[in-house]
């Protein structure tokens, strides 16, 4: 990835994290109900944004201080293939797997397909067994956390 990239990707993702931290604050937080900060539901979504602000600003930074050291020399696509590919894999399984078919299946097969199409150093056998086991044990992580930490039944 280039600087300009780098630059103008952190600044996107900033702004993402904001638009997740200010959704999240507006939230109801049910302090009626005896809620406390914890347990309201814009909870974790504010830690989510907040660290796509901090890590955004990281890469905007490190683009920055590139393109100043290069004076702007290098030049990318923004929209390359693979970001293209990441955005087709996500939006799949969000409009097309979760609510059509059991959540721990849409799950297992996006984070199983992400990581066979993305760990391309890997030899094809490796590459195949560390997709699925990545796929199978993350969707075992987030079932546990969600519904048993944070008791929020997923879809």
């Amino acid at each position: 990835m280039t600087s300009r990239s780098d630059l103008g990707g952190g600044m996107g993702w900033m702004a993402f994290g904001l638009v997740i931290l200010v959704a999240s604050w507006r939230m109801d937080r049910f302090e009626a109900m005896g809620a406390t900060v914890y347990t309201a539901p814009g909870f974790v979504p504010a830690i989510f944004g907040f660290s796509l602000v901090l890590l955004g600003a990281v890469l905007a930074w490190r683009g920055w201080s590139v393109q100043r050291e290069t004076g702007g020399a290098e030049s990318e696509p923004l929209l390359s293939r693979r970001i293209a590919l990441m955005l087709v894999l996500t939006l799949a399984y969000a409009a097309g797997l979760v609510g059509r078919v059991p959540f721990w299946l849409a799950t297992t097969v996006f984070v199983t397909a992400f990581t066979a199409v993305f760990a391309d150093s890997l030899p094809p056998a490796r590459r195949a067994l560390t997709a699925l086991v990545s796929g199978v044990s993350t969707t075992v992580a987030v079932l546990l956390v969600f519904e048993r930490i944070f008791l929020v039944r997923l879809p």
